[in-house]
């Protein structure tokens, strides 16, 4: 079994123990930041004098070459390795011998681990940036496409005011755009490097930490060797991150499942993202839609795993922080392909527009501007919400709607009502109405457009 300590035991390690110690079975998927941060540590041991020029090269083509085969398949991770650093190192000194021996010099495990952790992470917060980017573009198609598209908008999951199927996108607009600039602030505070950290106390060998920092493209080194190896704030951040993205994707799962349910009719899923039932031949069930509603939970489970694991921990590296990768890498995964779903469900979805706006028209959305109408013909508008109380409590026993009264019926409840009230409540009107920033106004909604538009192209 490869590792990289042993001259201080005499025993052999107990079987069990050392495949519950082991991190090769997941730390695997580490092996190209585990190259990149050691090809950048041997160039950097090699300007400073420590390592000869050959010795670099040799190394470096060993690193290339191991990395290379593992690309092409050539080469398989078993589990015979302690972790991915001895996997790596065994097979180098295999293929080059003793100069193999020497890419360790001036650095631990612990910031070596910290390091291949990071470059990982900082991947994967590029990645998931991307990915929520082509949602936001998805968003804003939609948005763009139905800007008179009418629907009921809801507080309480009660029929409120009538809006815009593009204000309502909108509103997730807004949270996938923050989501972005958390993986903004995340990236710009775990941008610095490790490496040259050692065990915990740094190392006596000249290292120039700016110069391997530079060359993996990280603002500057790390300014504390202990914190260093003992960090694991910034996989708290992008967890956090990641299960607040959960959390919007979940939240706009939760109503598509109930816009595609049959008392609503308001969307059509895809095929491609439905699945039928093994006995009821009508169903179309929204299972991509309740499953990464259901994934939010996993999510959130690794960043509570991580924090429990990291609250009792002493400075500086511990073992229990190897418990960071696992439950790490399965929400960065599962947040990834839960984007990638989401954001082709949403792409292919079919609104029915006029079930829609019936529905609004159904739910005396338009209670509130009949009270503003009230308002501008002088009623106060604590009087004008107590008669449109009422008229809402006629209709309700008539089984009808206030644009649907005649006249007679108005004016029985208010003198004040006159007949241009029937336009004054129409879908239509009760939405261009809404002029101010942020509102559904059709005015209002050109202008967001065209500053979401602006922004997707600046943030390439």
């Amino acid at each position: 079994m490869a590792q990289l300590w042993g001259g201080r035991f005499t025993g052999e390690t107990d079987q069990l123990a050392y495949e519950f110690n082991a991190s090769i079975s997941f730390d695997k998927r580490l092996f190209s930041q585990d190259i990149e941060g050691s090809i950048a540590h041997v160039t950097m041991l090699a300007k400073q004098g420590i390592l000869t020029p050959a010795e670099k090269e040799r190394i470096i083509e060993g690193l290339e070459g191991i990395r290379g085969d593992l690309d092409a398949g050539r080469l398989e991770i078993d589990n015979k390795c302690e972790d991915i650093h001895s996997f790596v190192e065994a097979h180098l000194i295999e293929r080059i011998g003793d100069a193999g021996k020497k890419l360790h010099t001036g650095r631990s495990r612990n910031d070596q681990v910290a390091l291949d952790m990071r470059l990982y992470t900082r991947a994967q917060v590029r990645e998931t940036d991307r990915l929520l980017r082509d949602l936001l573009q998805v968003i804003l198609d939609v948005m763009e496409e139905n800007m008179e598209t009418y629907m009921p908008g809801f507080t309480h999951l009660q029929k409120a005011q009538p809006i815009t199927l593009a204000h309502h996108y909108g509103a997730y607009f807004e949270m996938f755009k923050r989501d972005r600039q958390r993986m903004s602030d995340i990236y710009r505070r775990m941008n610095y490097c490790p490496l040259g950290a050692g065990a915990l106390a740094g190392t006596t060998y000249p290292l120039d930490r700016e110069f391997t920092a530079s060359m993996m493209e990280f603002a500057g080194p790390t300014l504390n060797s202990m914190d260093s190896v003992s960090d694991r704030d910034y996989l708290i951040e992008f967890l956090a991150a990641l299960s607040t993205i959960m959390m919007h994707l979940s939240r706009f799962c939760e109503e598509i499942i109930i816009w595609n349910s049959n008392e609503y009719q308001f969307v059509e899923i895809d095929d491609a993202y439905s699945t039928g039932s093994s006995i009821m031949p009508q169903k179309k069930n929204p299972d991509i839609a309740e499953l990464v509603r259901g994934k939010t939970g996993r999510v959130y489970g690794a960043l509570m795993s991580l924090l429990t694991t990291m609250k009792g921990i002493p400075l500086a590296y511990n073992k229990d922080m190897q418990e960071d990768k696992e439950v790490a890498f399965d929400a960065m995964d599962t947040v990834r392909n839960c984007l990638v779903l989401f954001t082709g469900m949403l792409g292919t979805m079919k609104f029915k527009k006029e079930r829609m706006a019936e529905s609004a028209m159904n739910g005396f959305t338009n209670a509130t501007d009949a009270a503003d109408y009230l308002v501008g013909k002088g009623v106060p508008f604590r009087d004008a919400h107590g008669i449109i109380g009422r008229l809402v409590l006629y209709c309700i026993e008539k089984n009808t709607a206030i644009d649907r009264l005649s006249m007679e019926e108005l004016k029985a409840i208010s003198d004040k009502f006159e007949s241009d009230i029937y336009d004054a409540v129409s879908l239509k009107t009760c939405v261009e109405k809404r002029l101010t920033a942020g509102a559904p106004g059709p005015a209002a909604m050109a202008n967001v457009i065209q500053k979401h538009k602006a922004y997707l192209q600046e943030s390439r």
